[in-house]
Parts: C-alpha cells; sequence; structure tokens
C-alpha cells in the first residue's frame, strides 16, 4: 500500500481514478466461472434469492436485486445488515442468502451470514479481501478485486461491486436459462467495454462535478433523486456526500418527490436527479420521460437542479442549471458509469469546504462492532 496519494492531492481522488482497473480486474475475475460451484444446484432451484449488506454495500446490493430479477428471473429482496440478526427472517432451503461487504469483516453483516448459516442458506459473499472471515465462513464466494482502498468514502470498492453483481446477474442467467446464450455472451461484452468509457470520461466528469459544486458548496441540504435501477445511485450519491462534506442528503425514488418532500424545493435547495436512459429498452425511456416530468417540476419552483444525463442531452440540459454526462450504455451498466460524477460533486463540495475527505469525522474503514 502506497503511503502517500501522488500525484493526487487525496487518496479518494486517486481511488476515483483506479475504477476502470478495479472493474477490469472484477470483470476478468469471473469471466471462468469456477467460485460459485458449491452452490450451483441451489442457485439454479431457488425460489428466492436475499442479499444483506449495510452503507455502500447495501446500494449495491439494491442496484443487483434489479439486476438479478431483470436478468435471471429470481425473487430478491435487500435487507439491511445490522436489521437481519434481530428479527426472526424467514429462510427455506430453496432461498440463497448473499452478503456484501468491502473489508469482509463488517460486524452486523458478518452476523447476518452467521444467522442465514444456522437456519440452514446456502451462502454467498461478495468481498474485496480473499482471506476474511466472512469469505471463509461463507458457501461460496464471489470476490472483487478492487485492490486497497485507503480512503473512507466507498468509490473504487462500490464499482466493482457493481459489476461483479452484473456478471453474477449473467451466470446465474446462465444457470437458470432465463436468457438465451448468445444474449448472455452480448451483455458480457458490454460489461468488459465499461472501464474503457470510464477512463474516457473521469477528466470530463471532474470539471463538470467541479462546476456543479462551485454553484452549490455552501448548501446544508440536498435531495438526490432516481427511478429504478438508478435510485440505489441517488443513494449512495447522497452517502457519499453525507459521508464527507456533513451536509444533510437524502435520497428518493424521483416519482415520490410529489409524497412529501416537493415541500422543501425552492431557491435554496441543491436537488441532484439522474436522468438517464437505454434507447433499447422500453421501460428505461417510460421512465426517463416520467424523471423529465419531474426536473420541469423543480425548476418551476424554483429549485437547482444538477442533473446526471446521457451525453447529447439537449432536452435535459436547458432544463438543468448544471449537467453531468455519461456515456449511453445498457439500463444495468448505466450506474457504474453515473456514480463515478457523484463521487467528484461529493468530493469537491468537501473540498471547498475544507475538509478531509479521506477521513471523515466519526467514521472508521470497516465498521468492526454491531
Amino acid at each position: 500500500m502506497s503511503a502517500s496519494p501522488y500525484p493526487y492531492p487525496k487518496f479518494m481522488l486517486k481511488e476515483i481514478a483506479e475504477q476502470p482497473d478495479a472493474i477490469r480486474r472484477t470483470i476478468e475475475a469471473h469471466l471462468s466461472g469456477q467460485a460459485l460451484a458449491p452452490v450451483f444446484d441451489a442457485l439454479r432451484m431457488a425460489t428466492k434469492l436475499v442479499i444483506a449488506a449495510s452503507g455502500s454495500s447495501r446500494h449495491a446490493g439494491l442496484a443487483g436485486e434489479i439486476m438479478i430479477e431483470d436478468l435471471s428471473d429470481i425473487a430478491c429482496d435487500v435487507e439491511y445488515s445490522s436489521e437481519y440478526s434481530y428479527r426472526r427472517p424467514r429462510v427455506s432451503t430453496h432461498y440463497v442468502i448473499m452478503v456484501i461487504t468491502q473489508s469482509g469483516e463488517t460486524a452486523d453483516t458478518l452476523a447476518a451470514l452467521r444467522e442465514a448459516t444456522s437456519r440452514g442458506a446456502r451462502t454467498i459473499a461478495i468481498a474485496n479481501v480473499e482471506h476474511s472471515t466472512i469469505v471463509r465462513e461463507a458457501t461460496a464466494e464471489y470476490l472483487t478485486y478492487a485492490g486497497v482502498e485507503v480512503a473512507i468514502p466507498a468509490t473504487k470498492s462500490f464499482t466493482a461491486q457493481l459489476a461483479a453483481l452484473h456478471s453474477f446477474a449473467l451466470r446465474l442467467a446462465t444457470i437458470r436459462k432465463s436468457l438465451p446464450a448468445e444474449e448472455i455472451a452480448r451483455r458480457l461484452a458490454l460489461l468488459t467495454e465499461v472501464p474503457r468509457a470510464i477512463e474516457g470520461s473521469l477528466a470530463a466528469w471532474e470539471e463538470q462535478a467541479k462546476a456543479a459544486a462551485l454553484a452549490n458548496f455552501g448548501a446544508k441540504q440536498f435531495i438526490f433523486l432516481g427511478r429504478g435501477i438508478h435510485y440505489a445511485i441517488a443513494r449512495e450519491g447522497a452517502l457519499k456526500l453525507k459521508e464527507i462534506s456533513y451536509a444533510h442528503a437524502e435520497a428518493y425514488p424521483a416519482g415520490e418527490l410529489r409524497h412529501g418532500p416537493q415541500a422543501l424545493i425552492d431557491s435554496s435547495l441543491p436537488v441532484v436527479l439522474i436522468a438517464t436512459r437505454d434507447r433499447n429498452d422500453d421501460g428505461s425511456v417510460l421512465r426517463y420521460e416520467k424523471t423529465l416530468a419531474i426536473a420541469r417540476e423543480i425548476k418551476e419552483r424554483k429549485g437547482r437542479l444538477i442533473v446526471v444525463a446521457n451525453e447529447g442531452d439537449e432536452e435535459i440540459a436547458s432544463i438543468a442549471d448544471h449537467v453531468m454526462s455519461v456515456p449511453e450504455a445498457s439500463e444495468h451498466l448505466l450506474p457504474l458509469l453515473e456514480v463515478v460524477p457523484l463521487q467528484y460533486f461529493a468530493y469537491h463540495i468537501a473540498h471547498l469546504n475544507g475538509l478531509d475527505v479521506d477521513k471523515p469525522r466519526s467514521l472508521v474503514k470497516a465498521v468492526l462492532t454491531e
């Protein structure tokens, strides 16, 4: 582990820039298809997959839930690890429990794993540390290869988890025969293109995020919005901002804005809206159109609007105060792109407020006590 983030001023910036390699290593490691052998039959016969995780890992799980349900045709629920062991969760022999953790030592997530194991469930661990406790105790492992992450805010470990979950969903589709082999191969090929897309966008994303931060770093509260799989990224963007800038940030599914939070919107409130779309996915296009309507309502109420949108989207750009543009991608891969400008946005908000992004107050890298 390097003791210096050189040539970057902070480890968080360095680790944001390392994400293409982290994702690439994770994808390549799972192309051989060996890690799931111990639970192959259980996955083939499973009626439900339950994901237990905390913090950023839970946000990855929320995105993974949609990937898994859409691609592999199995019901999936996401639980808070910190809650899972303190009620009597229903577990049957046809359930598979997945736990997600960067360190592999998160106390709440380890407790959830042990609760599931005690009830006879097969378990899968997604972790970034090969010989960690959770990896040793799970039935099967599905590792990420982000490398050491020094900064407390999760960046490259988070996108590596998204990549692992996407490849897992496609592996599960193979096991359960829910997609044709040629469609799985096509989607895997698209996944392998993501690191290059991120590499080509890092400089522009930082510039766009810094411009948005300069206009909003004095704000003390933010709202983040997204629909479908993008809601998970809105949650992660809000968490990053809370962790390192100490501003209050909340995330909602975009349609929920009208059910209460809309009362907060005025000229002092920045709203960060994820408004991307996959033009080849009718559901994605419909969600985008509904999100566009929300964007117009925010501006009618004088809200400050910061949008993560597709490159070349002139319609949303005409409404927004600031745009962070991501390349075109499939619906299930857009989250890997969307989250990076939000990481930069949180970094620059915190930096402009003179805060230490690598070591935010009261936080530790791995929560080792329940």
